[in-house]
């Protein structure tokens, strides 16, 4: 049982270690083990979730309690939140979702997706259209002024280069790369070209225009760089196409990376305090999970 006993304001218009139950879960995620199995498995090994704050405690479950529903806004965001527009089957799934789920079944409510988009989809919050917020959202100094965030996952990057550059295989960590020995290219103007320059200050930089992809791995193909930056999601499927590459940090296939990491996770309005306390607590109590169907869905892209 949590202690939920802080206060909360009504609505205006009324970061991980899981030991070995991690591992298991993850390991068994990435040998292709289903959803439903990996299901299975948590619920053997979880203990109860936290008990949702009673009523008269917070405003805001009081009001989903009444509604009914768990309003949350979508918009697909891989691996976190992922759309089936195929017309059959379940239209929403991955992490996210699965936390929504057991926020609703907790409350005995249903979960009712409403759209947002990129622009709306933190105003919704303040202007209580949504009870949450689950397209995966990035903490940031900027957005933790108007809304307060549960983090189960986080953004990083990966350094990848040729298996068969004698440089780049003999070095065993990204820090290795700091080295006027070393080129690494970026794209100009893309999302990790002030972290290149500040985190490789004594390397070689690249900077590449009208690259064909995210990364520019033509550099790397053709031995004009020796190492690039892929997001870590994007890290294994890019391996799985084209053979040869190396990737750093090499630990879980670099998911767990913590090059130019920034926590990823749900957001709700400010001043809820009970709400998000309660919040947190199913997430950590289901963090095994949510890394594990994480896993799956990075693995199957």
């Amino acid at each position: 049982m949590v202690d939920f006993g802080c206060k909360e304001r009504v609505p205006s218009d009324a970061p991980l270690t899981a030991g070995g139950t991690m591992n298991i879960i993850n390991r068994m995620a990435a040998f292709g083990f289903g959803l439903a199995v990996v299901m299975a498995s948590f619920t053997a090994l979880a203990q109860d979730m936290p008990t949702a704050p009673a009523e008269g405690a917070s405003p805001r479950i009081d009001a989903i309690r009444k509604a009914g529903v768990l309003r949350v806004g979508v918009l697909a965001n891989v691996p976190w939140l992922i759309e089936n527009t195929t017309g059959s089957g379940p239209q929403w799934s991955g992490p996210a979702w699965l936390l929504a789920s057991e926020y609703a079944k907790l409350l005995g409510v249903e979960v009712e997706p409403v759209a947002v988009s990129n622009e709306t989809r933190i105003p919704v919050l303040a202007s209580n259209q949504v009870d949450m917020t689950i397209t995966a959202l990035a903490q940031t100094e900027e957005r933790l002024k108007v809304v307060d965030f549960v983090i189960y996952s986080q953004t990083s990057v990966c350094m990848f280069g040729r298996a068969d550059n004698p440089a780049f295989a003999a070095i065993t960590s990204v820090d290795e790369l700091n080295d006027p020995k070393f080129v690494i290219a970026y794209i100009t103007g893309g999302g990790e070209e002030p972290w290149i320059k500040e985190r490789f200050v004594n390397a070689q930089l690249r900077g590449i225009t009208g690259a064909s992809s995210t990364a520019p791995i033509e550099e790397i193909m053709a031995r004009r760089a020796d190492a690039v930056a892929i997001n870590r999601v994007t890290w294994p499927s890019l391996n799985k196409k084209v053979k040869g590459l190396k990737v750093l940090p090499a630990e879980n296939d670099c998911q767990d990376s913590t090059e130019k990491a920034a926590p990823v996770g749900l957001a709700i309005d400010k001043g809820q305090d009970v709400y998000l306390e309660w919040l947190r607590a199913v997430s950590k109590a289901m963090e095994p999970t949510l890394l594990a169907d994480e896993r799956r869905i990075v693995d199957s892209l």
